[in-house]
């Protein structure tokens, strides 16, 4: 379970990473490598703990638009749990930032989605 959990943080942060470097609204904040690593992982963390506990509330609260939407509505969703992975970022004082919810936001959860699954399907073979 903790190897399980730790897998997924590392594929999490590869994911941010990977949407960090293609989308120019969602950065880490300068410094040495090291720093920018540490970075990376404490905000994989964050990302993966708000996608544990806040993510099946809002996906149960916004059913009625993933049905309506055949599904479309998840990346909203994703969207959402990466502005709030970065408010909290802010809180914990990391220089990870969303710059704009529509652009940023929905185009990085939907290259962290691809990547994540990517990974994942890599990771059970």
């Amino acid at each position: 379970m903790l190897l399980n959990f730790a897998l997924q943080t590392v594929i999490n942060a590869v994911a941010l990473w990977v949407a960090a470097w293609a989308i120019p609204g969602i950065t880490f904040g300068g410094g040495s490598t090291g720093q920018v690593v540490k970075t990376v992982v404490i905000v994989a963390l964050i990302f993966g703990i708000v996608n544990v506990f806040i993510k099946p509330i809002l996906k149960l609260i916004s059913l009625p638009f993933i049905i309506l939407t055949l599904g479309l509505f998840v990346f909203i969703v994703n969207a959402v749990m990466l502005e709030l992975t970065s408010w909290l970022a802010g809180k914990f004082d990391l220089s990870f930032h969303v710059e704009h919810f529509f652009w940023d936001a929905v185009f990085g959860a939907l290259i962290i989605t691809f990547v994540s699954m990517i990974l994942s399907f890599i990771k059970t073979d």
